[in-house]
């Protein structure tokens, strides 16, 4: 594993995008090994609190019967509801007391999968001169792929740490990393340090 504390530097952030129990193994929408980014994580969230980077943390906190769900034509099957333990971040997550938390997907109009999407995360951003944003969490091919899209749309340095996401689909996975590296992010694996 990559020295997070070798990478971090003043004017960055760092994003964890929905790591939750219903994201986890045994939860009502769980990514493949998605609890494996957690220790990952912690190590970058460790590094970013003797760093003093700042540390956002977004979550799906959906209201009964949300837009996104079968049932009302939507594409998943309920999760992350309000309140509940499956909304919940996982719980050897190691978030900081000053996380900000970000909660998305409480329109009852439309999905917000992306941390940006309506969240006012790019204003607290730029309020906490943030320029390059370090992102991890849950699932690459879907919030993390959209959040990274909307972050460089907003003019920020977007750097995703490959080894803190895993995708719903392996394969769908791949082409959300050509996407981010098409838009302009970088893809930061432990293996190409110093490359």
């Amino acid at each position: 594993m990559a020295d997070p504390a070798e990478e971090l530097e003043p004017g960055d952030g760092l994003l964890v995008v929905d790591v939750q129990q219903c994201f986890c193994p045994g939860g009502d929408l769980p990514v493949p090994e998605g609890d494996r980014v957690v220790p990952v994580l912690n190590a970058w969230l460790a590094a970013a609190t003797d760093k003093r980077i700042p540390v956002y943390a977004s979550r799906d906190w959906h209201p009964p019967h949300h837009v996104s769900f079968v049932e009302m034509g939507g594409d998943w099957p309920p999760h992350c509801l309000q309140d509940t333990e499956g909304a919940a971040f996982h719980p050897d997550l190691d978030l900081p007391p000053q996380t900000v938390k970000i909660s998305k997907g409480v329109r009852l109009d439309h999905d917000q999968n992306s941390a940006f999407d309506e969240t006012g995360l790019a204003f607290r951003l730029r309020r906490d001169k943030v320029g390059r944003l370090w992102v991890g969490g849950l699932a690459l091919d879907v919030c993390i792929l959209a959040s990274v899209l909307d972050g460089r749309r907003e003019g920020f340095e977007m750097v995703l740490i490959e080894e803190a996401t895993r995708p719903v689909d392996a394969r769908a996975g791949r082409k959300a990393l050509v996407r981010m590296r098409e838009a302009g992010a970088r893809i930061f694996a432990a293996e190409t340090v110093g490359g």
